[in-house]
């Protein structure tokens, strides 16, 4: 277990979830340190979500490693070219037709210039995520990881998320479920504000069960 943080070294957003909430202090004191996430091209981070959709990480790192090899020599999956790919083309490097369709859609999505990094990480939270999920295959809660992880968004708070609902559950001792407990976890993640995404992060790491 590492060593208790001493508060006075803590920074801003750490200094303000262990005074907010007691548990995430606990959590904070006995975790592991977490950096800022890079910034990632946004179209690049759509297509490997829309691959990693209910496969496991292994898995979903060979199929994009194959996906890949179809963009030789650069591996960069241009809208353009991307859109001239057939089913059959993507069925051999391990894409389902209902995923091709997805990732089409993403490409087109691109090609209209509708992914601009500096435009969309100056939308609120619930505006990128009505932005993205114009995307057939893209939902609500993949736009939320892109915040997270791909723009290192601050203050998200994907209580949708069964890793975090597990979190909450144990260490809140939460009994609700359905929509209850979607709204008593957005209440107790009030008081996280503005740094609710460091604190999400902190909730995966307390199970070692960060999204892939």
């Amino acid at each position: 277990m590492a060593a208790p943080t001493p508060l006075p070294t803590l920074n801003p957003a750490l200094r303000h979830l262990t005074q907010a909430d007691p548990v995430l202090a606990r959590l904070i004191r006995q975790g592991r340190p977490i950096e800022p996430s890079a910034h990632e091209d946004l179209y690049l981070a759509l297509l490997r979500a829309i691959v990693s959709q209910q496969i496991s990480t292994k898995a979903a790192a060979a199929i994009w490693r194959k996906v890949q090899a179809l963009f030789l020599p650069e591996g960069y999956p241009e809208p353009a070219a991307l859109l001239l790919l057939s089913d059959e083309d993507l069925r051999a490097a391990g894409i389902s037709r209902q995923k091709a369709g997805y990732l089409r859609a993403i490409a087109d999505f691109a090609q209209r210039d509708q992914l601009d990094h500096a435009h969309l990480s100056q939308l609120s939270a619930e505006e990128f995520t009505q932005h993205l999920t114009q995307i057939k295959g893209v939902g609500r809660w993949t736009a939320q990881m892109l915040q997270m992880f791909a723009l290192d968004q601050p203050d998200v708070f994907p209580e949708g998320d069964l890793g975090i609902q597990n979190a909450m559950r144990r260490h809140y001792g939460l009994q609700e479920t359905g929509r209850a407990l979607l709204t008593r976890m957005i209440e107790l993640a009030e008081p996280w504000r503005p740094y609710r995404t460091l604190a999400s992060k902190y909730l995966w790491q307390s199970l070692d069960n960060a999204p892939g």
